[in-house]
């Protein structure tokens, strides 16, 4: 159960990312973040109100709001790296956020096997590659670099903060919802922030664009909020360093969706990296 869950986390954090990748094209990207994070708002309020969520609240709810905080900072962080590139290099950078809930789970005494240890190292190398990494072209910014691993850390940061952050399913839509509040919370300051000193909150299209895009930006948010839930089961079944690594497969997903929606052609890098990180699932399921 905790490959599947996490392996199901893959799956929506590379198409929550492929489909925010494609609207911060149209719209600027708080407004991306601010929007889609609304919608899971609504839903995720709507479920604890009918599961009657708000009698799990307890000290574990911090970690939620310390999740919500982090997220949109990693986020924001990501994509100004992704502005200064190249991406080649910032991309499969940003996957190496996977170190951090695989440390906390060999700190709380998780041992894994000597063939999951094996598959974690396989399918972390896989991953970097089929992001695209490039050795070589023109010289990286030491802003995106830093830019890059202070995003990473808060995607790592935020996968181990939310699996923490309830022990029970009802709890789980509780801390969810609260996560998502406190993203709203944050990405809306930020984005008061950036109107104030001169930047857009909407496109040249105005509101209308918005409106049209609002269920891919519903899709976006709950599509990511889906993810955390699931990441969420899949470290409470098993091991937090089997489920991370699998959690972070999303990279390859994004870029097989930009292959099959937009035509672009994998690199051989990525086309490689795509086949050793399933070897690397292999390994861990197997293990």
């Amino acid at each position: 159960m905790t490959a599947l869950f996490a392996l199901a986390t893959s799956l929506l954090w590379g198409l929550a990312d492929f489909g925010g990748g494609l609207l911060t094209r149209r719209l600027p990207a708080l407004t991306v973040v601010v929007v889609s994070q609304c919608t899971a708002v609504v839903v995720l309020g709507a479920i604890v109100v009918a599961t009657g969520g708000w009698h799990q609240a307890d000290h574990r709810l911090w970690f939620a709001v310390a999740a919500g905080v982090v997220g949109p900072v990693a986020m924001l962080s990501f994509y100004k790296a992704l502005a200064l590139g190249p991406m080649g290099v910032v991309s499969p950078l940003g996957s190496l956020g996977v170190a951090v809930p695989v440390g906390v789970g060999l700190v709380l005494g998780e041992r894994p096997g000597v063939l999951q240890f094996a598959g974690i190292a396989v399918a972390v190398a896989g991953v970097v590659m089929a992001g695209g990494p490039q050795f070589r072209g023109a010289p990286v910014q030491r802003q995106a670099i830093a830019l890059t691993l202070l995003a990473a850390f808060g995607f790592g940061a935020v996968m181990a903060l939310i699996a923490e952050a309830s022990t029970t399913v009802t709890g789980l839509f509780l801390a969810l919802f609260v996560q998502r509040v406190t993203n709203v919370a944050v990405g809306g300051a930020a984005l008061y922030v950036s109107v104030k000193r001169g930047g857009d909150a909407l496109p040249e299209g105005g509101f209308g664009v918005v409106r049209a895009a609002l269920p891919a930006l519903a899709f976006v948010g709950l599509a990511d909020v889906a993810a955390n839930g699931t990441y969420a089961m899949a470290a409470r079944q098993g091991p937090v360093t089997v489920a991370a690594v699998l959690a972070s497969l999303y990279p390859v997903v994004t870029a097989l969706a930009a292959r099959g929606v937009l035509k672009e052609r994998l690199r051989g890098v990525q086309a490689a990296g795509a086949g050793i990180a399933l070897v690397g699932t292999l390994l861990l399921a197997a293990g």
